[in-house]
This record gives C-alpha cells, structure tokens and sequence, in this order.
C-alpha cells in the first residue's frame, strides 16, 4: 500500500532540480557500481540505471517527449536524468531561444517521463561530470553531433559502451514551429491584437497596428457571411417546405370559411360595383330641356339633332343696325369660322 501511495506521489509533483533535497538524498544512496548494457537490458540490476539526455529543448514539443519517453524505457527500471543548457551557452553554441531558461526548465520538470533536472548541463560531458551524477549511460540520437573540436560529441560513451540511441520525431523540430510561426507572421499578429496585446508589446508602427485590426474587422465580417450563408444554405429545403404547407394550410382555411358559394356571392357583388363606377347612370332631366325634347324624336331625327346642338336664345332683342358699309362684315361671319 505504501509502494501504491508513493507511486502515485511522484506521478502527481513535479521533478527535481538535481540541487534539491530529494534528488541529493537520491543520488547519495544510489552505489555507484557498473551496470553494463547487458544487465541493464535484463533489468537484472540491484538499483534503478540512471540514464542522462541533454538538449535545449526550446519549444518544448511531442518531438521532445518522445525522445525522454525513448530514454525512459530503454531499460525495464531508469531513473532518467536531464541537463538543460543555460541560455548563455545555447546562445554562443546555436542561436537565440524563444523561451528563456527558466521556462524551459519547468516545461521539463512537468514531462512525466522526467526524474530529476540538471540545470545549466554543459555542452559536452565529461568523466568528472558523469561520476557526479552517478550517470550510467547517455540516451541521444545516433547521429553524429559535431563542434568545432571533433566530428561527434558522443563518440567517446559510444565508445565506452555508455550511449543508447534513440530516434528523432520526423516532421516536428523546434526550427519547424519557428519557420511556421514566421511563414504566417502577419496572421499572428492579427490573433494577438485581437487578444488585446498592443503595438508596443508587437513591436510594430503605430499604423501597422490600425491597419491589422481593420484586417481583423474584414475577416470577422467575411466570416459572419459564411456562417449567415451556410445556415441559409442548410435550411433551405426546410425553409421551403415550411413555406409550401403554411401556404397550403393558409389556402384551405379560406375556402373553409368563406365556402364556394359565399366566394360567388363576393366576386358577383364585387364585379357589379366596379361595373357601377366605370359606367355611372345618367343624370335627371327636366322637362323642356333638350334631353326631354329629344325624347320626343325618332330616328333619323334625334340623329340630326343630336349631331347640331340648337342655338342659344338671345336674352334680348338687339336693335337693327343702320344699313351702312358694315353689313358686309356681318354677312361675312359664320359659326364656322368660330373655332
């Protein structure tokens, strides 16, 4: 039960720094006796094989993870080991880092596969490092690792029967994220200005800035659009089939309440108003007016005097002008040239 207990213990903390209590008490009761690769692959051993990987680990990825989960089980019983180089020697030995020393190491100390961390590892190891740390065998890559003194740094644990090799993660690498993250830099930038960093924390111009985030805008409003789109494009035979039976539903309800007959009676009322207000009746006549008169002629005779109204009635009778030169002008004019 207690086995149980402390099993579940480890699992649940974070791993050691090599400099802690637990890690010194560790490494003092370890007898540092020779294990060699033989007893070690039998895990006919009288304690657990302390196995050491190194690297940078920036970024730290499933690339990583696989190499220490490699190093963990290369032996039925490791107690592995792992030295972090600080960011001064990484910078003079391989480049800037994206992540600062102290981020890289609290990404390894919480890898499950991890039981101590060595903090500021060397570039290469040597016999006082190893007998420090009471280290039985090196896991890396079998590829060679040159510097500018010798061809591989491994060459002589590979010697020494202390190296186990273990495989690279194709595809993945910490120069693959960084490659990617500055291939779509500028898609980046627009994700964390969206998340409220500002121009400064980018370093970028003050109009680079306002020229992002109206981007952003274009894109939240072109995405809306999809989504308004495809959702109109999904439902669109349900749209149009609610359509039809509603119309369907609306058309049988009218007849039901209006009936065949009552529709008739409608459109037979409906037809003779609108009959009425094209072709109104006739006006009243009074008797002596020549509507009455004219009821009193027939054929060809309403037809005469329908077609030549009759001349109005002087109100008075004009004196007989005196015959003079004028008389010509008053026989000269007609109704017919009153036009």
């Amino acid at each position: 039960m207690k086995a149980i207990f402390y099993q579940l213990e480890s699992v649940c903390r974070e791993a050691p720094f090599d400099t802690e209590a637990e890690a010194v008490k560790t490494r003092e009761q370890c007898d540092y006796s020779k294990i060699t690769y033989e007893m070690a692959r039998s895990g006919n051993t009288h304690r657990p094989v302390r196995v050491y990987a190194d690297g940078i680990y920036d970024l730290f990825h499933q690339g990583h993870a696989r190499q220490l989960m490699q190093a963990k089980n290369v032996f039925p019983n490791v107690y592995l080991i792992v030295g972090v180089c600080n960011d001064s020697l990484t910078h003079s030995k391989k480049g800037r880092t994206v992540m600062t020393e102290t981020e890289r190491y609290e990404a390894l100390r919480h890898c499950r596969y991890v039981d101590e961390i060595i903090r500021d590892a060397p570039w290469e190891v040597d016999e006082t490092y190893i007998e420090k740390h009471k280290i039985d065998f090196i896991a890396h890559d079998d590829l060679p690792y040159g510097t500018a003194d010798c061809n591989d740094i491994y060459a002589k644990w590979k010697a020494k029967g202390m190296f186990v090799p273990t495989e690279r993660t194709d595809g993945v690498s910490t120069s693959d994220i960084v490659a990617r993250i500055v291939r779509d830099y500028d898609i980046y930038v627009r994700r964390n200005l969206a998340r409220g960093y500002s121009a400064k924390d980018l370093n970028i111009s003050y109009l680079s800035e306002k020229k992002i985030r109206l981007q952003n805008k274009m894109h939240e409003l072109k995405d809306k659009s999809k989504k308004v789109f495809g959702t109109i494009g999904e439902r669109r035979v349900d749209l149009i089939t609610k359509w039809e039976d509603k119309s369907r539903e609306f058309i049988e309800n009218f007849l039901l309440l209006f009936g065949r007959e009552r529709l008739s009676h409608m459109w037979n009322e409906s037809k003779g108003k609108i009959l009425n207000a094209l072709s109104p009746p006739s006006s009243p006549t009074r008797d002596g007016s020549p509507s009455s008169s004219s009821n009193s002629l027939n054929g060809d005779d309403y037809d005469d005097a329908m077609s030549s109204p009759p001349r109005k009635a002087p109100r008075y009778d004009s004196p007989s002008p005196p015959e003079s030169s004028h008389n010509n002008h008053y026989d000269d004019y007609s109704d017919e040239d009153d036009k």
